[in-house]
């Protein structure tokens, strides 16, 4: 049996070190040995962005994918790498020509902002940090809590208000279920559970489909949800809300929260929102403010009367990513008292101590106010589109897009072939096409719902649909900063064409 000496151990382990040291010194991870022709596809891929927005106008608004492009997304994960310059080939060649097109000043179906270039580069300096805002003490934390702070001094909530940047208004209106859940039956729950309480909760029919699925995913289901009929204009019927409170305190449910709206995805309609906040103080409910769109309004010098009751809310839902126009993703959800946010959400874990100095500190931490311990700096590109522009320019915005949905509506009701089926409140314009024979109502849904289809595929214009009273309406959005009057010309003229060529086949 051979001996091992200690001379000889710390000559072998000298030897296996010096090794190692030898592979670390060419060791470079996923970085490249040199730059250079990295940083000339960087500058190539930022150039070649830019030129895209500048000439966001002579493009297609959208375009369908071929089978052939998208057969290409169907081949199994690569073993060996293309490179970076191969890889933004086929970026090019499979994802550019079909992208969804809402930087496309004629991009109107959906409630989609158009991007900015600030918004673009925040995105590009956010990913070269890679920083998890979850917790600890560094400046990307500070810089959403500034965002934050800045968003409550917007809608009039206190200082002593919490929230954070989340992926959209659908995670932020769980966050709300869930705060205003504990809050009604207190911190035990989140160990316990509803323990069968029949708690119930109120919004109109009129309310986007994320807020009963907020109900389903919070596991109270969506029977405890009371969708309350609107009135002529859109708006949540008080006196039906009252109504349906009373019979189930009577039925021995237990009344807790109330969903108002501030701007419906279907007509841009506005809850009255100081009498749903006075009604909810009388009844000891929270009072929760879907406004995904709605929130910008703050900032339009003509029509920030509108949002008149916001201030009282318990907790707002809204986007970023829609009026403010920063790139997708970035909701946000506000609570007027933080510590209610605390009490819903924080959790304690020996990997995850706070302490009161060096990286570790800076408690509360984001994640103690909401679902996501890893969390991106998307508070980047709000606070370098909020600080780019001004919030007085977005304003600005706000009130363009309301102004070109009357100028819309003004041109739709000069058509003879065209019915106006909403009232037109801020920037949502729904309307049909009605020929001059009368037809039944379903080929008539349909045949709307194929010109919209025609104007798509044409790359022309984007509408979409939707269904009010009854009836497909073609649904214009007007919230790109781009789009103008002439734009919506365009789509009516688009929208014509395609009626005549459908009725002439």
């Amino acid at each position: 049996m051979t001996i091992e000496t200690a001379s000889h151990k710390e000559t072998s382990f000298s030897q296996e070190n010096e090794a190692k040291n030898l592979h670390d010194d060419v060791w470079r991870g996923l970085d490249p040995d040199e730059f250079t022709a990295l940083r000339a596809l960087g500058h190539r891929m930022l150039d070649d962005m830019f030129d895209r927005l500048e000439t966001v106008r002579e493009r297609k608004v959208w375009q369908p994918m071929p089978p052939a492009a998208r057969a290409e997304f169907q081949s199994p994960p690569p073993r060996a790498g293309i490179g970076a310059e191969a890889a933004y080939a086929a970026f090019q060649a499979t994802v550019l020509p079909y992208e969804l097109g809402n930087t496309n000043p004629r991009f109107m179906g959906w409630v989609h902002g158009g991007g900015t270039a600030p918004g673009m580069l925040a995105e590009l300096l956010a990913g070269a940090l890679s920083n998890n805002l979850g917790g600890r003490d560094h400046a990307a934390v500070e810089l959403e809590r500034q965002v934050i702070r800045w968003s409550a001094a917007m809608l009039g909530l206190p200082p002593q208000s919490g929230g954070g940047l989340v992926t959209g208004t659908s995670l932020a209106n769980l966050i709300a279920v869930l705060t205003a859940r504990t809050h009604r039956l207190g911190a035990e729950v989140r160990q316990r559970g509803i323990c069968g309480a029949r708690l119930t909760a109120y919004t109109s029919t009129a309310t986007h489909s994320c807020v009963p699925r907020a109900f389903d995913m919070a596991g109270f289901g969506w029977d405890s949800l009371r969708l309350i009929p609107v009135d002529a204009d859109h708006r949540m019927d008080l006196t039906a809300l009252s109504a349906a409170i009373a019979a189930d305190r009577a039925a021995g449910c237990t009344p807790f929260l109330v969903v108002g709206t501030a701007g419906t995805v279907d007509t841009g309609a506005i809850d009255k929102l100081p009498e749903l906040a006075a009604l909810c103080a009388a009844e000891s409910l929270w009072f929760h403010i879907d406004a995904a769109f709605g929130a910008l309004l703050a900032l339009s010098p003509t029509r920030a009367t509108r949002l008149a009751g916001i201030e009282h809310a318990d907790s707002v839902a809204f986007d970023f990513h829609k009026w403010a126009q920063v790139p997708y993703d970035a909701g946000c959800i506000l609570v007027r008292d933080q510590a209610r946010l605390i009490a819903a959400f924080a959790q304690n874990a020996a990997y995850l101590r706070r302490e009161a100095r060096g990286l570790a500190g800076g408690a509360p931490w984001l994640c103690d106010l909401g679902p996501d311990l890893s969390r991106g700096f998307r508070a980047l590109k709000v606070w370098m589109t909020l600080v780019s522009h001004g919030t007085d320019a977005l304003g600005q915005i706000v009130d363009h897009a309301c102004e070109v949905a009357t100028h819309l509506a003004t041109r739709i009701a000069a058509e003879p072939r065209l019915e106006l089926l909403a009232p037109v409140s801020l920037n949502i314009v729904c309307f049909r096409y009605v020929p001059d024979h009368k037809i039944p109502q379903a080929k008539l849904d349909r045949l709307n719902a194929d010109i919209v289809a025609d104007v798509q595929e044409a790359g022309l214009a984007a509408p979409s649909t939707t269904m009010i009273g009854g009836n497909l309406a073609i649904r214009c959005a007007l919230f790109n900063h781009r789009t103008r009057a002439a734009d919506a010309d365009a789509l009516v003229d688009a929208v014509l064409h395609a009626a005549r060529v459908r009725e002439n086949v």
